[in-house]
């Protein structure tokens, strides 16, 4: 069976653009997908990335540009600069680390579309009460978190969504017609 592991965060919207689509390519493949959330303030440091709030102006200008222009190509839903951002993930992605494996991405989608389809907060509690509750998850899991993190540092994986499959980096949401590509192979 064709596999691929998708280290991704909560926090993304680059992750959130292109979850969907990623979901129905695998799908389509007959793939199976072992969703691992990841921390990137830990890969960020090890692999030459800067947090947003770290990056040249510039950088963060193209960045909204950016945005606005997959935002209208997907013609998908997306708050550009949601309130609650940059948000600390981790509680969050350790809800999507806890859940089982048939569940996590499910987790993962409701969680992205409330950061950056309904602009709500993260890091609020309730907000993963609530859409743990959905999927049966009611804690997290530090641990998993922490291990999926240092796996994606051992497989060179440097930002998100990045998804492997056979040992190959598709980085980015711009990067699922490549892979896409490869699991016709």
């Amino acid at each position: 069976m064709k596999t691929i592991d998708y280290y991704m965060t909560p926090s993304s919207p680059w992750t959130y653009l292109g979850h969907a689509r990623f979901a129905e390519i695998a799908r389509r493949h007959g793939a199976g997908v072992n969703v691992k959330p990841v921390d990137f303030g830990v890969i960020f440091p090890q692999s030459g990335g800067l947090p947003l709030p770290k990056r040249a102006p510039q950088r963060q200008a193209y960045r909204l540009v950016e945005l606005r222009r997959w935002k209208e190509h997907l013609g998908m839903p997306l708050v550009i600069q949601p309130k609650h951002f940059p948000v600390k993930a981790g509680p969050a992605a350790q809800l999507v680390a806890a859940a089982p494996e048939g569940k996590r991405m499910a987790l993962a989608g409701d969680l992205l579309a409330a950061l950056w389809k309904d602009d709500r907060n993260l890091a609020d509690p309730e907000l993963l009460q609530e859409l743990g509750a959905k999927h049966g998850v009611t804690a997290g899991d530090k641990a998993k978190y922490e291990a999926f993190t240092q796996e994606a540092l051992g497989r060179n994986v440097f930002g998100a969504p990045s998804y492997v499959y056979r040992d190959e980096i598709f980085w980015g949401q711009d990067r699922l017609d490549f892979l896409d590509r490869a699991l016709q192979k």
